[in-house]
């Protein structure tokens, strides 16, 4: 049976109104195995939803539990966290624990986690407020080109470049001027007019730009220029000659910006930073350990000691104001092959009270990660060829030996879960990819014979390095 995605993804319900079980039926869509980590998180996300339901004084005093997950590389620590940030209507933000320096060295410093956060919080409520105003700066934009495009009666027709729609005879009544109008709208709404030309008002952005570097990083200098110095920034404009349609929308992202309230964003994505954030802090066994010398990680346990407060709870300065990070969300992960999560400074262990250990994947795991998920491998390379004419299928017993050729290839090198699949999957339709918008042969049957002539070679091969990398 053929496997296709499907048309369109169908949106999930919003998270203020899933239950544990529902959110780790989400995932499940996504992610094979895995239950306690999914388990975890669900649990932890609903306890916010739960606080926010709270009184004041008692919701001030819970703390959210934070997580870390142990597991190895390419068993779905990533990904939980990737669809998460899908899934979770809250500003949500990945990084790397091993891009941060201890004070004093060159390097990102911990608090820009926060400042990124907020960042991200203050782009998604922008967006949510703009389709929350489309329709009234569509409609205001439409109105100022309709009043480029016809004049009022005694005002010179400077709007239409072209002379392509002049206003009528001063002589004609408002009546016959509303049709006029009418008409022309009807003309602009079925791109009629598109084509034409009108000369429009536009505004000069010859703001500077600051930037200013720090011990601590690159930061952004919070001034606002355009404020202190209206005159020199502000008021510049010229006329422009444009096409109708690239007028429109110039006027429709001016009536947005005239109509959004950004105070009421900043504030917005403040507070819903401080009380829903989620942040994911990747590779923090790449951190842990005590120095006992010197070289590239002198900085680890200092690193340490700077997330610390974050994770405690802190108040950090950004360009929007001060952030609180009591009630942010932290999930850890880290696949602690040389280190342990001992070997974390104790105040931060402590900080991290539910620990979930992620399996490695076994063959039948394989199995569903090339056809369960919604974006299985085997679904996006059937959809790839689909676009060249060619129907891709793929047996059960082709599924099993792929599988199991990836579990022996782990075994043999490095063990890189499931990515190993991405591996696999590009040498086994090598020849087919290539030639697949020159063939003859529109079906395509991939079995298990086909599979071991194809993989047979990287099975044998000691020199595996020349095949996986």
């Amino acid at each position: 049976m053929a496997l296709y995605l499907p048309a369109a993804q169908e949106s999930a319900p919003a998270l203020d109104e899933m239950t544990p079980r529902e959110i780790v039926a989400e995932l499940d869509k996504h992610v094979i195995g895995q239950t306690a980590a999914k388990r975890a998180v669900a649990i932890a996300l609903r306890n916010r939803m739960r606080r926010r339901k709270l009184a004041p004084e008692i919701a001030e005093e819970i703390m959210p539990k934070n997580i870390i997950m142990i597991g190895p590389t390419g068993v779905g620590k990533t990904e939980i966290a990737r669809r998460l940030a899908r899934l979770a209507n809250s500003p949500f933000l990945k990084v790397e624990a091993s891009k941060f320096t201890e004070v004093g060295y060159v390097g990102r410093d911990v608090e820009s986690m926060i400042r990124d956060l907020v960042e991200i919080a203050v782009d998604m409520v922008r967006e949510e407020k703009l389709e929350e105003i489309e329709d009234k700066a569509e409609q205001g934009a439409e109105e100022r080109l309709l009043d480029l495009l016809l004049p009022a009666p005694g005002t010179p027709a400077a709007g239409a470049a072209d002379g392509a729609a002049a206003a009528p005879a001063p002589a004609a009544g408002g009546e016959a001027r509303q049709r006029t109008r009418d008409k022309l709208r009807q003309q602009l709404r079925e791109g009629q007019l598109d084509d034409r030309t009108v000369e429009i008002e536009v505004r000069e952005k010859n703001v500077p730009s600051f930037e200013i570097i720090t011990n601590q990083g690159v930061e952004e200098m919070d001034i606002n220029l355009r404020d202190m110095l209206p005159n020199l920034f502000g008021g510049k404009s010229k006329r422009r000659s444009m096409r109708v349609s690239d007028a429109l929308d110039y006027l429709v992202q001016e009536e947005e910006q005239r109509l959004l309230d950004m105070d009421q964003v900043t504030r917005t994505a403040v507070e819903r930073v401080e009380q829903s954030g989620i942040i994911f802090l990747d590779e923090i066994d790449k951190i842990a350990g005590r120095e006992a010398g010197s070289g590239p990680d002198v900085s680890r346990e200092g690193v340490q000691r700077d997330i610390l407060p974050i994770v405690e709870g802190t108040t950090v300065n950004t360009r929007y104001g001060m952030v609180r990070t009591d009630h942010i969300l932290f999930i850890a992960a880290g696949a602690f092959h040389v280190s342990k999560p001992s070997d974390l400074i104790p105040e931060l262990q402590g900080r991290f009270p539910i620990r979930v250990e992620l399996d490695s994947l076994s063959v039948e795991d394989f199995v569903k990660v090339l056809t369960e998920p919604k974006n299985a491998l085997t679904k996006q390379y059937t959809a790839l060829l689909e676009t060249e004419g060619v129907h891709l299928r793929f047996t059960d017993a082709a599924l099993l030996e792929i599988a199991t050729i990836s579990a022996q290839v782990n075994q043999a090198t490095e063990n890189i879960g499931a990515r190993r699949l991405h591996t696999i999957m590009e040498r086994l339709l090598d020849e087919i990819s290539f030639t697949a918008s020159e063939t003859q042969v529109k079906e395509m049957e991939i079995d298990e014979a086909y599979v071991r002539s194809q993989l047979e070679t990287i099975v044998r091969d000691q020199d595996l390095t020349r095949y996986i990398l």
